[in-house]
C-alpha cells in the first residue's frame, strides 16, 4: 500500500483536485450499491414500455381438437318423415330410384372436431392502463431521484474517507518524526551517561517513550490500513489498492468559506414529490371505474371435423366488447379513499423533510464554524509547542533541564501536531457535509 503525500508538508487547506473527482467518477460506475440503484432505474424503464404495450395489438393463435362419444343426443325423425312420400314417389314412378330412410341420432358433443383460429384484440376504451402507463412514467423519475440520493450520499462517503485516509497517513508521519526526536534523545542520553553527565534514569526514560511510539505508530498504520480498506471498498477496488493524495486540495496556511448556498433541490424531496404525484394518479385510477372499458377482436380461422380445410372450414368473426363495473359493494369507493389518504400522507412527510433538511444544513453549517475555529486554535497551538519544545531542547543539551520536563514538551508538540490534523480533516468533512446537504455536487 503506498501513501502519496506529496505537497503535504506543505500545510492545510480544501479544494477538490482532479484526483479526487476522478475516485468519484470511477465509484460512480463501480460502486455495487450503485449498481443496485441502476439496476432498479432500468427495471421501470422496461416497466414502462411494457405499460406502453398494452396499447398495441395483441395476437395470439388459440386452437383446440375435441373426440367424443356418448353423451346427450337429438333425435332427427327424418325416416318417419321421408318414407311414406318416398314409397309414393316409387309407386308413381314404377321404380326404386328413393330409398328409404333410417331417423337418425346426433352426437351433441363434437366428435373428430377441430377449430384453429388468430385473435386479434385492441383496447379502444381502457383508463386503467392509461394510469399505468402514467404511473410507471413516474416510477422512472422516482427511481432516478434515488439514484442521485444514492450519489451524493457516496461522495459524501468518499470524500470523508478520502481526508480520514489522509489524516491517518499524517498521523504515521507524525509518530515517525517523533520516533525520530526520541532516538536523538537516547543518543544524547546515552552520552550523557557516558560522560558521567547523568544517571541512567533519563535513558531509561527514553527508552520507554521509544516503546510508546512505536506502539503508537503501529495503531496509526493500522488505522491507516483500515480507511484505506473502507475508501478501496466503495469503489469496489481490491482493499490494498493503492491510494494517490492530490496535493492540490491542500491550499498552505488558508481555510476557504464553505460552498455557498446553491438553492438546489434536495433529491430526497423530489423523492417525496413524485410518491405525490404517483399515489395522485393511482387515486384517479380507482375512481375510473365510472368509464366503461370497450375493446375489439378479429378472428380469422378454420374448423370442421375430420381435419378438413376447404372453402367451407374457413371463417372470420369480428366483435366488440363491453365491460362496465356498475355495481361492486362500494369496493371502488374505498379503494379510492385509501388512495387520498396516502396522497395526505406524502404531502405531510414532505413538509417534515423540507423542515428536516433546513435543519440538517444549519447544523452542517454550524458545525463547520466549529471546525475552522478548532482548526485555527490547532495552528497556533502547534506554532507555541514547537517554539516551547526548541527551548526547552537548548536548554537541556546544555544540562540545564531534566529529561522529563523535555519529554513533556516533545510530547505537547506531538499531540500538537496530531491535534492539527484532527483538526484539518474534520474542517474537510464539514465542508463535504454542506455539500451533501446543499445538494451541490454536481452529477
Amino acid at each position: 500500500m503506498l501513501l502519496t503525500l506529496s505537497g503535504m508538508s506543505a500545510g492545510y487547506g480544501y479544494g477538490q483536485g482532479k484526483v479526487l473527482d476522478d475516485y468519484i467518477q470511477r465509484a460512480f460506475s463501480q460502486n455495487q450499491g450503485l449498481k443496485q440503484q441502476s439496476f432498479q432505474l432500468d427495471k421501470s424503464l422496461y416497466a414502462l414500455q411494457e405499460a406502453k404495450s398494452l396499447f398495441y395489438p395483441q395476437v395470439g393463435l388459440t386452437g383446440n381438437y375435441t373426440k367424443a362419444g356418448g353423451g346427450r343426443t337429438i333425435d332427427i325423425p327424418i325416416g318417419d318423415m321421408l318414407n311414406p312420400v318416398y314409397s309414393t314417389l316409387n309407386q308413381l314412378t314404377n321404380s326404386q330410384k328413393f330409398p328409404q330412410l333410417e331417423n337418425q341420432s346426433v352426437l351433441l358433443n363434437p366428435d373428430n372436431f377441430y377449430d384453429v383460429h388468430v385473435r386479434t384484440s385492441l383496447p379502444l376504451i381502457n383508463t386503467e392502463i392509461w394510469y399505468a402507463q402514467k404511473i410507471r412514467k413516474e416510477n422512472i423519475t422516482l427511481q432516478q431521484a434515488s439514484v442521485n440520493v444514492y450519489k451524493r450520499k457516496l461522495v459524501k462517503d468518499i470524500k470523508t474517507a478520502y481526508y480520514q485516509y489522509y489524516q491517518a497517513g499524517k498521523a504515521v508521519a507524525i509518530y515517525n518524526a517523533a520516533l525520530l526526536q526520541v532516538q536523538e534523545n537516547i543518543r544524547v542520553n546515552t552520552s550523557f551517561l557516558n560522560n558521567g553527565v547523568t544517571n541512567s534514569t533519563a535513558l531509561t526514560r527514553a527508552k520507554a517513550e521509544q516503546q510508546k511510539i512505536a506502539a503508537s505508530i503501529t495503531e496509526a498504520e493500522n488505522k491507516q490500513r483500515n480507511a484505506a480498506a473502507y475508501f478501496n471498498f466503495l469503489l469496489n477496488r481490491d482493499l490494498d489498492a493503492t491510494i494517490a493524495i492530490d496535493s492540490s486540495i491542500f491550499i498552505p496556511e488558508e481555510i476557504l468559506p464553505p460552498p455557498a448556498t446553491t438553492g438546489n433541490t434536495r433529491d430526497e424531496l423530489l423523492q417525496i414529490s413524485q410518491q405525490q404525484k404517483i399515489a395522485s394518479l393511482f387515486y384517479r385510477q380507482s375512481k375510473s371505474y365510472l368509464v366503461p372499458k370497450l375493446s375489439t377482436f378479429l378472428d380469422l380461422g378454420s374448423q370442421g371435423f375430420n381435419w378438413n380445410v376447404d372453402s367451407k372450414s374457413r371463417y372470420y368473426m369480428w366483435g366488440v366488447n363491453l365491460q362496465w363495473d356498475l355495481f361492486a359493494g362500494g369496493q371502488r369507493k374505498y379503494k379510492a379513499q385509501q388512495a387520498a389518504i396516502d396522497v395526505s400522507n406524502l404531502q405531510a412527510a414532505y413538509n417534515e423533510a423540507s423542515n428536516s433538511f433546513q435543519l440538517e444544513q444549519q447544523v452542517a453549517e454550524n458545525n463547520y464554524r466549529t471546525a475552522v475555529a478548532n482548526f485555527g486554535s490547532a495552528r497556533e497551538q502547534l506554532v507555541l509547542s514547537e517554539k516551547y519544545y526548541n527551548d526547552q531542547s537548548k536548554v537541556y543539551k546544555a544540562g540545564q533541564l531534566l529529561y522529563i520536563e523535555l519529554l513533556d514538551a516533545q510530547t505537547q508538540l506531538t499531540n500538537a501536531k496530531l491535534q492539527l490534523s484532527v483538526a484539518f480533516a474534520a474542517v474537510q468533512t464539514a465542508i463535504a457535509d454542506i455539500e451533501r446537504t446543499q445538494a451541490s455536487y454536481k452529477l
